[in-house]
């Protein structure tokens, strides 16, 4: 169960991040708040997975940052390193289809969800 509180705990952390990023008066057709928001956090599950991978740290702390502060600032981070994660396998075809596969799943979820959105009287 003390899992679950470092999860939500580093989750509440990364979403008010995320809120954070998107309080910054940018003023832009490109949207460059979540375009950095994605960033950001693929570098920082990098740097956390890295230093995972360098140093023993505590199963927690990684839950916390890993799962709960990047999953709540962005599961783009998590889409990043599993794609990377391929490539460095050199699992380029897998790689290659889950990244293709995943942006154009997620378009056209998004599509379906807005759809169905105004579809609902």
């Amino acid at each position: 169960m003390i899992k679950f509180f470092f999860i939500a705990l580093g989750g509440a952390v990364g979403a008010s991040g995320r809120y954070a990023i998107s309080l910054f008066p940018l003023k832009s057709e490109f949207p460059f708040p979540t375009f950095i928001t994605n960033i950001l956090g693929a570098f920082l599950i990098g740097l956390i997975v890295g230093i995972s991978e360098k140093r023993s740290l505590p199963e927690n702390l990684i839950l916390f940052l890993k799962t709960g502060v990047c999953g709540g600032f962005t599961t783009f981070s998590t889409f990043s390193l599993e794609s990377y994660q391929l490539l460095e396998n050199k699992s380029y075809l897998t790689g290659g289809l889950y990244m293709i596969f995943s942006v154009l799943c997620c378009l056209l979820g998004v599509w379906l969800g807005w759809k169905t959105a105004f579809a609902i009287k």
